[in-house]
């Protein structure tokens, strides 16, 4: 009696129902949720920073030096809290009319594509270098030689970018289906 030997190499295809690939483990269905919750509340906290500058709602920001009220968002922490190596070049631009329009659309445009999982990877690349130049304002940081939560916020966009967290509880697939996003990828 002989025995039948098959023989499986890189080109045998096997039925899908077959295949353990496609099938998501509970660490996986576990793991895109985190960091979709991740991604919301990342999405949330540069959307706040945003209102409470725009309307003064009173946390960070007064109703007086509210944005719609004549306050600027960039002169005062910009004045009065830049310290370090970059501190001449933010005096310079604290309070400008360019640098709170840029400030303020950051902010936005940021917040809203994080809430919604939209863009991700351009999201992570402007959001990384808003950061880093917010963690540069003061230099060395408060609490440590050089670690603070700006750097591992842009640490935590990048990584978003990289897991497609914007697929789970947001808009990622069907913004990835877009015509201009398969055109241009990096709008993904």
């Amino acid at each position: 009696m002989t025995a039948t030997v098959e023989r499986i190499t890189a080109n045998t295809r096997v039925p899908a129902a077959e295949t353990t690939r496609d099938v998501e483990t509970t660490r996986q269905r576990a793991t895109r949720y985190v960091f979709a919750g991740l991604r919301i509340a990342l999405g949330w906290t540069f959307l706040w920073a945003f209102l409470d500058k725009l309307f003064g709602l009173g946390h960070g920001t007064a109703a007086k030096n509210a944005w719609i009220n004549g306050g600027s968002p960039t002169k005062g922490f910009l004045t009065f809290g830049a310290a370090g190596p970059f501190e001449g070049f933010y005096h310079e631009i604290a309070g400008a009319a360019w640098a709170d329009w840029l400030f303020m659309l950051g902010l936005a445009a940021i917040g809203v594509a994080l809430l919604l999982g939209i863009g991700m990877r351009v999201t992570a690349v402007a959001g990384g270098i808003l950061l880093v130049m917010m963690w540069t304002v003061v230099l060395p940081p408060e609490n440590n030689l050089f670690m603070d939560d700006h750097l591992i916020y842009a640490g935590l966009l990048a990584g978003l970018a990289l897991v497609g967290a914007g697929n789970t509880l947001g808009l990622g697939r069907v913004w990835a289906k877009l015509p201009i996003v398969r055109r241009f990828g990096w709008l993904k």
